[in-house]
């Protein structure tokens, strides 16, 4: 019977730390093109039934890419994660080598679900997307230093500097035109998005970029992922609020930006949205409800490749 091996790969910036249970085998690869690309003819002669590398900053995308690319079932986690399950362990130390093998006991124990990193293009959306939020925080900034500002002199630096920002916005919004315009799939996912009201360029760009898996999973699991569902708080016979807990920040914040449109704009979110508040819900409460229904409703519009209809949910 072959063995099932799982493998924790801890990242850094020139080089990654391996470790490979249950052999125990631990070892370290540089991080250039050449290197993961032995690693890979190596994991490949193995029984590996997970790789579990947590996400860095991104210095853990190509790597996961190029795993998966080579049918080596990897996943990406939450940091958070595996900082909890190793001091959950009692391992108190923390070195590279230390932390690849946490990884590989995790992916051991809790084998976490490998989803999909995206194609060049998906990558590629993904990080001009993440670039126009850079560029939204940087204007933020400024206009609340121009806000303070009283000299002259500096409110005009501060001006200059905002009608620069202001290009590159149009200029990255340019580019996220033509990234999706490369996908036929991609532009028919985009306009069944953007055909339900509330949903603009923005909201849709993210979806496609940070939520690959829309479509894909069902009600419970999307809104989960994207961190809308709401979690019990219960012990014995207290019975807690239910609050929303993790997922997916990006997603999670164009959704929220999406749903008060919606509650203005589209009579079935308003509906709902309404409802809960004359039931007594708090508008938080119903807002994070809209939140979800507006997802779930955006979940099977892709699952059923339709446009939208009130009906749908």
């Amino acid at each position: 019977m072959d063995t099932n091996y799982f493998v924790g790969i801890d990242v850094a910036k020139d080089h990654f730390d391996i470790h490979i249970l249950p052999d125990n085998t631990a070892f370290q690869t540089g991080s250039a093109a050449e290197d993961i690309a032995k690693l890979i003819v190596k994991l490949k002669k193995l029984s590996v039934k997970l790789i579990v590398i947590e996400a860095t900053g991104g210095y853990e995308t190509q790597l996961a890419a190029e795993l998966q690319a080579n049918d080596l079932s990897t996943a990406v986690v939450n940091p958070r994660r595996t900082r909890l399950f190793t001091s959950a362990t009692g391992r108190l130390a923390k070195t590279d080598r230390i932390d690849a093998k946490a990884l590989a006991l995790f992916a051991q124990k809790l084998q976490p679900p490998a989803r999909p990193i995206g194609d060049e293009n998906t990558l590629k959306v993904k990080a001009i997307v993440a670039r126009r939020r850079q560029l939204i925080r940087m204007r933020t900034a400024e206009l609340n230093r121009m806000h303070q500002a009283k000299n002259k002199g500096i409110r005009q630096s501060i001006q200059m500097i905002l009608d620069l920002i202001k290009q590159q916005i149009k200029d990255i919004d340019d580019q996220l035109g033509l990234a999706i315009a490369e996908s036929s799939q991609w532009t028919k996912k985009a306009e069944l998005l953007k055909s339900v009201p509330g949903v603009g360029d923005v909201i849709c760009n993210t979806l496609l970029a940070e939520l690959p898996e829309l479509g894909e999973l069902n009600r419970r699991a999307i809104a989960a992922l994207v961190g809308v569902a709401p979690m019990n708080c219960d012990s014995g016979k207290f019975r807690g609020y239910r609050r929303i807990r993790g997922g997916r920040t990006p997603v999670r914040n164009a959704l929220y930006m999406a749903t008060l449109v919606a509650i203005r704009h589209n009579p079935k979110i308003r509906t709902y949205y309404q409802r809960l508040v004359e039931s007594g819900k708090k508008k938080i409460v119903a807002l994070v409800a809209a939140m979800r229904k507006l997802l779930i409703i955006l979940n099977i519009m892709l699952q059923r490749n339709q446009p939208w209809q009130p009906e749908l949910c």
